[in-house]
């Protein structure tokens, strides 16, 4: 009687067989999952890297400003892209960073932190970027259940109620303006002076129930199941006092995550990557999209259709330009 051993055959991943890719995509948010669909369907070679999958979609509480779907947590809605992903069988990588970008003209060589290398004709950047934080204490505890950092996404969720702004430059001044509809009451509180432009600041002129201390620096966020107040230091007196409030925008701008591709192309003074009206980079073959580019306005359904525009404009790259194999 013979007695058979067999080791079990192991699956090779498409990402470790040394294909040559049409495009891969490095982030897995509302830019990068839409990007890969239509990659996909125009029968480009695809594949997507990320971390994880959302992005930023897990760091909000609740979206009522995507069309055609209505109330929905960050959480839901990213299992909905991905969902519709997944019927393509466009291949992700996940749990994984890109720790360097090469180009090798007219293609490019990406290192994971796996320490694979994997070769591609056209790369996607779609890693968006993070709010910045004022890291103080509190501020995590009631991140979604009183402190935003997207006015325009939150706001009516705050209709009858007493807020705080946390800022002083343009995206300060312009949440007070989309606040002003909803709020019962809105405080501005910055540690030092205006910075926003002289015509926002007019209008914030009209805003009846605005009140605003400058050189005054936020020290912690209070409450108990959800936050009740700041606790506030002004400077030019030095006295600490509290002022009671049901939720905080913090609007201090955002770090777009542009450090992989920092060396390769052109970036703005807040080190967003610059992108024309197709989503191109100053890299031939490199193209980006949402809230890592120098686009104005970081909303789910604008990076969403960045990530349109890429795919497409990357399928006419890969046709007309290319000069590859």
């Amino acid at each position: 009687m013979f007695n058979f051993s067999f080791e079990p055959t192991k699956k090779t991943s498409v990402f470790q067989d040394n294909r040559l890719w049409d495009l891969l995509i490095i982030g897995g948010g509302p830019a990068g999952l839409n990007a890969a669909l239509y990659a996909k369907r125009k029968g480009l070679a695809v594949g997507l890297l990320t971390k994880e999958i959302g992005g930023q979609l897990h760091n909000t509480s609740d979206v009522d400003n995507y069309l055609g779907l209505k109330l929905l947590k960050g959480e839901e809605l990213s299992a909905q892209f991905l969902e519709h992903v997944n019927g393509l069988d466009v291949p992700i990588y996940k749990d994984v960073f890109v720790k360097s970008i090469s180009s090798t003209l007219p293609n490019f060589e990406i290192e994971l932190s796996t320490g694979e290398r994997l070769k591609t004709k056209t790369v996607l950047i779609t890693t968006g970027g993070a709010p910045r934080k004022l890291q103080i204490p509190g501020e995590m505890e009631y991140a979604n259940i009183g402190v935003s950092y997207c006015t325009t996404c939150d706001a009516p969720f705050f209709k009858g109620k007493d807020v705080i702004v946390s800022g002083g430059g343009n995206s300060a001044a312009e949440a007070v303006l989309d606040l002003a509809v909803y709020a019962s009451s809105i405080t501005v509180v910055h540690r030092s002076q205006w910075r926003a432009d002289d015509i926002l600041l007019k209008k914030l002129k009209q805003v009846p129930h605005l009140t605003i201390h400058l050189e005054t620096q936020i020290l912690e966020v209070i409450g108990k199941e959800q936050m009740t107040a700041i606790r506030v230091l002004d400077k030019q007196t030095g006295l600490e006092r509290l002022i009671p409030a049901q939720g905080m925008f913090v609007e201090i701008g955002s770090i777009p995550n542009s450090h992989v591709v920092k060396d390769l192309v052109l970036l703005n003074d807040r080190q967003e990557i610059i992108v024309d009206d197709t989503q191109k980079t100053s890299l031939a073959g490199l193209f980006a999209a949402g809230d890592v580019t120098n686009q104005p306005f970081k909303q789910i359904i604008i990076s969403a259709a960045q990530g349109a525009s890429a795919a497409l404009s990357i399928s006419h790259y890969l046709t007309h330009t290319y000069k590859g194999e």
